[in-house]
């Protein structure tokens, strides 16, 4: 699988331009430069070097000495310069590998290029466009290109991988990686073999996939074509294949070009590049925690459910948030729990300080959790302390089990039905009279009065 990576820079890869925002007027983010006019010179953006070679060591890639650009030369609307300059056989990186479960994915290379622009077709169907436009605001927006070898065995292990790579590149920081705007775009080449054999057939490219959910279809829906093209005595052609979301099928678009195709040679107005060895350790030395090794250590460390690890692991804000909460006093249990299920949803971020006081108000008894998910919400929107929030909204969870003996007293006498089925052994009985004790006291401590109907329904 080819996947192409938007790094995180301010400018293009080899102008000045401002990368923009999806959504500006076409042609509004171009140059003399990205629009390939004649005479002009491009030069390297040495931030968009450092996200690949960040994502490269991430990736246990061996990272050579000397590398340098090249042209590919070929023929495209939305490529005004005639040529793309990327990297051929000189990469910036070769050899790496990302575990996907217990499959292990080597990476043949990750190198750099600049993307080309975008060509708008407007039209009823598909491959029906009666006018075609050209938008070059990604004209020479720096990609970086992260080539896999052919380890990747069906739709499911391709979306996983995808989705490794997008967590890997969030948590060091190299791409946003939003693949619905455009920054990380998949690009499977599939082929099948009858069983028992070793040979893998005839491959076709399936160009520019934008969402995990797209992968996914489209790789299914290829293997079943190529097999359906076989089974009936047909060829599988080499070619490049789009996708239709709406139609829910791949179709041809053009024969699939060989390396020699594109004319490849040293791009003239760039000079090589020679990799400082001692930069390259600095940024080893400055990764992060990588996304595996932290699923790792917050199983181990916290004693953490592997499904609730692998979630924290795969967003470092929310895993740095569970773990400074912990630190400052907060039950790690409670607080992972309360992270994966009222921060990440809507993204209500508050202070370490302030998740672990919520969590510590909610296990203590001193507010419900109903009252916690209120304090939480408010101190996200205003900043505000969650003890404050309390102390002005007069919150408090009544514990004192007179009281809610009265309310749960009163509660069974109002539902006999429910008691009599819970005494028959309808445990979810104690589901429906919990409810009604929580709707006539929502400040009755839930602990307490759950263990007084137990108690009292025998």
């Amino acid at each position: 699988m080819e996947v192409h990576v938007q790094p995180t820079t301010r400018s293009k890869m080899f102008c000045g331009c401002a990368i923009g925002e999806l959504g500006d007027p076409p042609n509004s983010n171009v140059c003399e430069i990205c629009l390939g006019m004649p005479g002009v010179l491009p030069v390297i953006n040495k931030a968009a070097v450092e996200a690949c070679l960040k994502t490269a060591l991430a990736l246990s890639c061996e990272i050579p000495r000397h590398t340098k650009f090249d042209r590919k030369n070929y023929m495209y609307p939305d490529l005004p310069k005639g040529y793309q300059i990327s990297q051929y056989d000189l990469p910036m990186s070769r050899n790496g590998f990302i575990d996907i479960g217990e499959r292990r994915v080597r990476i043949r290379r990750v190198h750099l290029e600049e993307d080309t622009g975008k060509l708008i077709h407007a039209g009823d169907k598909l491959q029906s466009a009666k006018e075609s436009f050209v938008d070059l605001n990604r004209a020479g927006v720096p990609l970086m290109e992260i080539v896999s070898e052919p380890d990747l065995r069906s739709a499911d292990e391709a979306r996983d991988y995808a989705v490794a790579l997008r967590t890997l590149l969030r948590t060091i920081g190299a791409s946003e990686a939003e693949m619905e705007k455009g920054q990380l775009r998949a690009e499977p080449n599939i082929s099948i073999r009858r069983s028992g054999t070793d040979d893998l057939g005839v491959k076709t490219e399936l160009k520019n996939i934008n969402s995990f959910r797209a992968l996914h279809h489209a790789i299914v829906h290829e293997v079943a074509r190529q097999v359906e093209v076989l089974e009936s005595g047909g060829t599988v052609v080499q070619e490049t294949r789009g996708w239709s979301e709406t139609e829910q099928r791949t179709f041809s678009q053009r024969s699939k070009e060989l390396a020699e195709d594109y004319r490849y040679f040293p791009e003239p107005d760039l000079p090589p590049l020679e990799l400082d060895p001692t930069w390259v350790e600095s940024l080893r030395r400055f990764l992060p925690e990588l996304p595996g090794a932290r699923r790792s250590r917050l199983v181990s460390q916290y004693g953490m459910a592997v499904t609730n690890a692998g979630f924290l692991a795969a967003d470092r804000e929310l895993a740095d948030l569970f773990e400074d909460a912990v630190a400052a006093g907060a039950d790690a249990r409670q607080t992972a729990n309360w992270v994966i299920g009222e921060v990440a949803p809507e993204r209500k971020l508050v202070s370490a300080k302030y998740l672990a006081e919520i969590v510590m108000l909610v296990s203590s008894g001193s507010i419900t959790r109903d009252q916690a998910q209120e304090v939480h919400a408010e101190s996200a929107s205003t900043g505000k302390a969650p003890s404050q929030i309390v102390s002005d909204r007069g919150f408090a969870q009544v514990s004192d089990e007179s009281a809610i003996r009265e309310v749960v007293d009163a509660v069974m006498a109002a539902n006999p039905r429910a008691v009599e089925d819970y005494r028959a052994g309808k445990k979810q009985a104690l589901s429906a009279l919990m409810a009604d004790v929580k709707a006539k006291d929502p400040q009755a401590n839930p602990k307490v009065a759950s263990d007084l109907l137990r108690q009292l329904l025998g």
